[in-house]
């Protein structure tokens, strides 16, 4: 792969890189997957609470979104295209513990391996992303994220089919995607290293932030703030739908743990779909007006969602998962091109701030529901989309472009 693909220019985008990275995106992430899809068989088998299952989630995301962006800083001042395979090799080892762990505490070591190997390839794979895209940024971060969403959008299939029949050591069966995922990322790494001496990016940018006049800097540090609170309201709800709504359509709706994972699957499978429109549709309408689509939407929609009927659960959960996914990439993007000399910490602070608030909404809503009840709890997240108006302050694409 890395001879063929040294033959493109620096110029144009390398669509095979592209594809290449949202590939392994989507192997790494459905290796994430297992853990929520495991969390009926958890809570049946091992007789764990809402709260213990949260504890997991949080361990998963929080060593995840705690190291990304400081893997992220490392790579923007040495970057280093051969963490990639090394990344997917700690997941490998999760996926292993995971699957014969014997104990809650052993698990918990067990998401520690797959939290880290996912702080690692994400910002990384990030910027692979962003050096293989040239003038095609947004189109090659949805391409990106949308695997690493379709990836995600596997959890309720891997319950329902391979872990309700197998149980826990089901898991196993994921060692062989983690040994693709190296062998394919290895690849990667090569033309990442190849493209690093050819073009030495990062050693020629300079600190563009550094070099703005105060006010600039002031607008910069609002616009990550504001694209901060817009990423957890988000987070916090989609973690509340991928680990924790499976409950409320068994509890209300009294579906069986394979009929309610397909309810999951098809907010996921659509989310990924939004996900990826959202970068080429920012490429042509621009990045806030995206991301102020995506976030006005699901507001009402997910207002409604507790109380209807099942036969209208379906279709709100597919716009809601079209629209809210559909800034996904781009939130990456924009935050890259606010600081545009900070891509891989750019990339580590977004994406590792969703898995931090995805960490800490799986614990609040593992305790809301242990102490309030499943249904309740689901009215209170339902109102979370609000939060993301403060997206109508940020600053526009032009101003952005004209500051750098």
């Amino acid at each position: 792969m890395a001879k063929a693909l040294s033959s493109h220019g620096a110029g144009s985008p390398v669509y095979p890189v592209m594809f290449a990275i949202g590939a392994c995106h989507l192997l790494n992430d459905s290796l994430q997957a297992v853990i929520p899809a495991m969390f009926p068989i958890l809570e049946t088998d091992l007789g764990l609470t809402y709260t213990q299952l949260g504890l997991i989630a949080f361990v998963l995301n929080m060593v995840a979104s705690v190291l990304q962006p400081v893997v992220g800083y490392i790579s923007d001042r040495k970057p280093m295209p051969f963490a990639l395979p090394l990344g997917m090799t700690s997941s490998f080892l999760g996926i292993a513990g995971l699957a014969f762990a014997p104990n809650y505490w052993l698990i918990l070591v067990s998401v520690m391996f797959l939290g880290f190997g996912s702080a690692i390839f994400h910002p990384e794979g990030s910027r692979v992303s962003f050096m293989a895209a040239e003038s095609k940024r947004g189109l090659s971060q949805s391409i990106y994220q949308v695997g690493g969403n379709s990836g995600q959008a596997l959890a309720p299939l891997i319950s329902a089919f391979i872990l309700v029949p197998l149980g826990q050591r089901g898991a196993a069966l994921f060692l062989f995607v983690a040994a693709i995922g190296i062998f394919i990322l290895t690849r990667i790494s090569f033309w990442y290293k190849e493209r690093l001496a050819q073009e030495k990016l990062q050693k020629q940018k300079k600190s563009i932030l550094s070099s703005l006049p105060e006010m600039t800097r002031k607008q910069v540090g609002i616009a990550l703030t504001l694209l901060l609170v817009i990423i957890f309201a988000r987070s916090f709800y989609v973690t509340n739908m991928t680990s924790f709504y499976i409950f409320h359509l068994m509890e209300t709706y009294k579906l069986t743990i394979q009929q309610g994972q397909l309810y999951i699957f098809l907010f996921l499978a659509v989310g990924a779909a939004g996900t990826f429109f959202g970068g080429p549709l920012a490429d042509k309408i621009g990045r806030k007006n995206v991301i102020v689509l995506s976030l006005l939407v699901p507001i009402p929609l997910a207002a409604v969602l507790p109380y209807v009927p099942l036969f209208a659960v379906a279709v709100l959960l597919a716009l809601i998962g079209f629209f809210i996914m559909l800034s996904f990439s781009v939130t990456v993007v924009y935050a890259q091109e606010l600081v545009p000399s900070k891509i891989g910490t750019m990339s580590g602070l977004t994406v590792g701030l969703a898995f931090g608030m995805g960490a800490i909404g799986g614990v609040v809503i593992g305790m809301l529901m242990d102490a309030i009840g499943v249904y309740e709890t689901m009215v209170v997240v339902s109102i979370l989309p609000i939060i993301g108006l403060v997206g109508l302050w940020l600053p526009k694409d032009q101003k952005i472009n004209a500051a750098h």
